[in-house]
């Protein structure tokens, strides 16, 4: 049976990926600092991948099949500084999983590290990332792919997109919303709302993550994605009605970030590749 080790496991999108590798024939191990929300049948290592002194050799006899690497501080913070401060732990990580001779590594990546870009991102798109995340990710990107070469291990690089769902465990707009409408408020300040992204859920994110790391002959950067662009107006707006909230937007009341663009999104025919190979 196939061993798939997922850091970051107690994380928004990790206890989701956990929760669909859990229904393939595979064995699940999870690694974070924590387990609050890990499934109790894998097993879990209690472990910072950040840890200069952490070896895969201590808490394994023989090397995971997979590591899905989703573990990453501060996600919904574009510009903190944890980003560039984490970056030598989490290449540290990477490099170590490669030595032990790990035969396949999928991290989690971002569309950010694209940048200012109009129109469909492709896995080929040239990157020019603007916030200190996207600047993180991408050059985790690059320097994981040159330390691969001329190794045995397969490397693919997942790139996420907007994503939504279990919303009050994230930090995303939609989890903003919901605590504001908890907590009583009949507004929320908001954008212009034009800019077109490629909205995501949550689960299906888990589906496809899942899906790239049960297959090997997929590899490189992978776009994890709907394919379609929608307003950002017109995704809160249904979120709102979704859940029945007596909440309205203020339009305006922030600046549209400069470096979104008036719409992105992802291709998706690799990943289309992927799932209906399943």
């Amino acid at each position: 049976m196939k061993t798939i080790l997922v850091t970051g496991a107690n994380g928004y999108i990790g206890r989701h990926v956990v929760s669909e590798l859990c229904r393939a024939n595979v064995e699940v191990v999870t690694l974070d600092t924590s387990e609050q929300a890990i499934d109790e049948k894998v097993r879990h290592v209690s472990a910072s991948v950040l840890s200069p002194g952490f070896r895969l050799s201590d808490h394994f006899e023989s090397v995971p099949d997979v590591c899905v690497h989703l573990a990453w501080r501060n996600g919904f913070k574009h510009n903190d500084s944890s980003h560039i401060c984490d970056l030598s732990g989490h290449y540290g990580f990477l490099e170590g999983l490669i030595e032990s001779g790990v035969p396949q590594v999928a991290v989690m990546g971002s569309m950010h590290e694209v940048g200012y870009w109009e129109g469909a991102i492709s896995e080929e798109t040239p990157c020019n990332p603007q916030s200190m995340y996207g600047v993180a990710k991408d050059a985790l990107r690059r320097a994981l792919f040159l330390r691969a070469e001329g190794t045995q291990t397969i490397v693919q690089w997942l790139r996420g997109f907007y994503i939504f769902g279990d919303d009050l465990g994230s930090q995303s707009i939609f989890g903003k919303i919901l605590r504001a409408a908890a907590s009583g408020e009949k507004t929320f300040p908001f954008t212009s709302g034009v800019n077109k992204y490629d909205f995501i859920s949550v689960d299906e994110l888990a589906r496809q993550i899942s899906a790239c790391a049960l297959q090997d002959e997929v590899a490189g950067v992978i776009n994890c994605c709907s394919g379609r662009p929608v307003s950002l107006a017109d995704q809160v707006e249904w979120f709102i009605k979704q859940n029945g909230l007596s909440l309205s937007l203020e339009y305006g009341a922030y600046p549209d970030r400069p470096y979104d663009s008036p719409g992105v999104w992802g291709d998706a025919k690799k990943i289309n590749r992927i799932l209906h190979r399943q």
